[in-house]
């Protein structure tokens, strides 16, 4: 018998150590990455995102500790100084609105109040009525608009009529409407408790209509995805698919939109404290702080000028952090 044209040998089969030896010294191996590693990745490279988010983190902490840090600085965000005050003209009677080594941002005519440790209890009153208004809408919108996208048909038709007719309705003049006859005491609040109490839930009540638009169009989209109907096929309840298939796949957008929502509500509530309609002195809010500058433009404008700067920049933070996770959370954004 003749020999086989193609016999191996040990020549044809490579060994484990030719195979170490051929890979490069410092060739790492491919590891795979998930989706929100991938979004803090692309977020980390937006520098403008970055600084956003920094500075609301800022006004976080000083919302929480703006008791410990007016007592740091001794001031009382109440306390008349009114011997710091033109007798005559009702103006601070140093530069700058009398701004100090004691009053850091000045003080405020007629009173004297410090103006820096009420920019920092107006931050509370702010981020307040802006997350927990925010909440409230994330958490109606959520819930009716998926069950408008996934079940359809009368479910849809009653909660897009819903939605629309919360959208036309004119919710400034609502709320300042509500706010002006509520009672100054009402489930165990007092004062400007109850006042922030109905904002937060008038805001968000009409604020859920914006998510639940979008949220309703992703669940349409997402319910006919393959493994929804793999999960049907498998006889998995509509829940299960609720709140195990489509709700995680909704996290994004609704993380969004949040994003996007909270500065709007910190206008809503600076605007109505502006009109008269927010809460209750002796207070703080920076909406208010303005209504009260609007006297005292042209002879001491430091005072309008602070806490228009305090909502320029929180707002504009919240902005900027806003849209860089969403394009972090866009898998076609270029960046």
């Amino acid at each position: 018998m003749t020999a086989p044209l193609h016999e191996p040998t040990a020549e044809a089969a490579p060994s484990a150590a030719d195979e170490a030896a051929v890979a490069a010294p410092g060739a790492k191996a491919v590891q795979g990455r998930s989706l929100g590693r991938i979004a803090w990745e692309r977020l980390k490279r937006d520098k403008l995102a970055l600084t956003g988010g920094v500075v609301v983190l800022l006004l976080i902490v000083v919302a929480v500790l703006a008791p410990a840090l007016a007592k740091l600085i001794g001031q009382d965000p109440d306390l008349y100084h009114e011997n710091l005050i033109d007798p005559l003209f009702g103006t601070p009677t140093g530069s700058l609105g009398g701004i100090s080594g004691d009053h850091l941002l000045g003080v405020e005519p007629v009173n004297g109040r410090d103006i820096f440790a009420r920019i920092l209890y107006g931050a509370q009153i702010s981020l307040l009525v802006g997350f927990l208004s925010a909440l409230v809408a994330v958490v109606l919108g959520t819930i009716l608009g998926i069950l408008a996208g996934f079940f359809g048909g009368w479910v849809d038709a009653v909660v897009s009529r819903v939605m629309d007719g919360l959208l036309a309705f004119p919710q400034l003049l609502f709320i300042i409407a509500l706010v002006s006859v509520m009672p100054n005491d009402m489930l165990g609040l007092t004062g400007s408790s109850v006042r922030v109490f109905v904002m937060v839930l008038v805001i968000g009540f009409f604020g859920w209509p914006y998510i639940g638009r979008v949220v309703r169009g992703q669940t349409l989209s997402l319910r006919e995805r393959e493994y929804v109907e793999a999960a049907r096929s498998l006889g998995a309840g509509r829940f299960y698919i609720l709140f195990k298939e489509l709700l995680p796949n909704l996290v994004a957008p609704i993380i969004v939109y949040t994003t996007m929502m909270i500065p709007t509500n910190i206008l809503t509530e600076a605007a109505l404290s502006f009109l008269g309609v927010g809460v209750k002195p002796p207070t703080a809010s920076w909406g208010q702080m303005l209504s009260s500058a609007i006297d005292y433009y042209d002879s001491d404008p430091m005072y309008m000028v602070i806490p228009g700067v305090a909502i320029f920049i929180t707002v504009l933070a919240f902005n900027l952090f806003g849209d860089g996770v969403r394009d972090a959370l866009d898998p076609k954004g270029s960046r």
